[in-house]
């Protein structure tokens, strides 16, 4: 298995390369009879594509998906579904200077190591271009786990560099997140952010920060122990995606400065269902969903290309001095919110399958 695949029962497998001819991926197992069009799957990419606002890549893609197999008169056959889009706007000549060279933060000395060659143009593989695959993908599961189950997945920009919002987890609205193109539900707070990532872009710098991702009415019983554990597998999820280097879920590392009483989530009755009176777990208990709200955190490091003059290596193993150019973003943060949600819903709707065949 060479890593290019998730999931078990509702299973992707993505394949292209940034400067490629497309991007694409093949879905497994995806049940039969959900509606679905090439026009609501690019209703999600376009949250994801380049050159979208200020703020973001000036790259022009559109990103247009077409549906290829597994959809007939407009709902999923339960056959293979292949998704694709072919890239448009490719500039492999502005990585020639960098045929030989080990960019800092990138993965092209990794890549080289591993396989003894790699694709230069653009980061090939390692590019986060190959997350087009998982939003496609991902629009088709939030939709079933919409309509089937009434799960609602959002994910937001709650930190910039060093500016957070403390906005109220519970009540945020998708509305609320795409009001501006930070995807910061805090209209005040997404201003200050904002202007901090147009000065860091002027400073030919990058800046990063953290997602919150929020499942919400997701049904009890979710997940495998003991290591298929819904939030393990959320964890690996993320942390899957290019440029997050953490991932915490309920009261995460701020839960160790509290005491067990303080942690615990007592339990009630509400509506005459199972419920707790607090929520430091994040909705699940031993791995297992509990009927609570799922929320986590996603730290996103700063973008590693950047105009600024940084010394590196080079293949020969000697030092030179590289100063960056071609398109990135000075902040990926606003366009990984669909790819956490993406995620967020590819985990969710492997589980449900997996608890169906088991619990049906």
């Amino acid at each position: 298995m060479a890593g290019n695949s998730f999931g078990q029962l509702f299973r992707i497998t993505t394949f292209g390369e940034s400067h490629g001819g497309g991007v694409g991926c093949v879905i497994d197992g995806c049940p039969p009879g959900i509606k679905i069009t090439e026009a609501e799957i690019q209703k999600e990419l376009d949250r994801r594509k380049p050159g979208q606002s200020k703020i973001t890549t000036p790259r022009k893609e559109q990103d247009e998906i077409s549906i290829l197999s597994g959809i007939y008169e407009g709902k999923t056959t339960g056959t293979p579904i292949l998704l694709m889009a072919h890239n448009k706007d490719i500039r492999p000549e502005d990585y020639d200077n960098l045929k030989q060279i080990y960019r800092p933060g990138h993965a092209d000395f990794t890549y080289q190591q591993k396989y003894g060659i790699r694709d230069w143009r653009g980061s090939g593989r390692a590019s986060a271009r190959e997350t087009l695959a998982r939003v496609a993908a991902g629009a088709i599961a939030k939709k079933y786990l919409s309509e089937k189950l009434g799960i609602e997945i959002l994910s937001y920009v709650s930190q910039v560099g060093d500016i957070k919002t403390e906005v109220d987890r519970q009540s945020v609205t998708l509305e609320q997140i795409e009001s501006n193109i930070v995807r910061c539900p805090d209209q005040a707070k997404a201003k200050e952010m904002i202007a901090l990532i147009e000065k860091v872009k002027d400073e030919k710098d990058s800046v990063g920060g953290i997602i919150t991702g929020v499942i919400r009415n997701c049904p009890v019983g979710l997940g495998e122990p003991v290591f298929d554990k819904l939030s393990a597998d959320l964890g690996k999820a993320m942390m899957s995606i290019n440029a997050v280097k953490g991932f915490d879920i309920g009261s995460g590392f701020s839960g160790v400065s509290m005491r067990g009483s303080q942690h615990n989530d007592v339990f009630e009755v509400q509506n005459g269902k199972v419920a707790t009176k607090t929520n430091n777990a994040g909705g699940t208990l031993g791995g297992i969903s509990n009927g609570q709200e799922i929320y986590f955190r996603v730290a996103i490091k700063p973008v590693s290309t950047i105009g600024k003059k940084q010394k590196t290596i080079d293949a020969a193993k000697k030092s030179v001095e590289l100063e960056a150019t071609g398109r990135h973003d000075p902040c990926v943060l606003p366009r990984a919110i669909p790819i956490v949600d993406a995620m967020s819903a590819l985990v969710v709707m492997d589980h449900h399958l997996r608890h169906k065949s088991q619990n049906s």
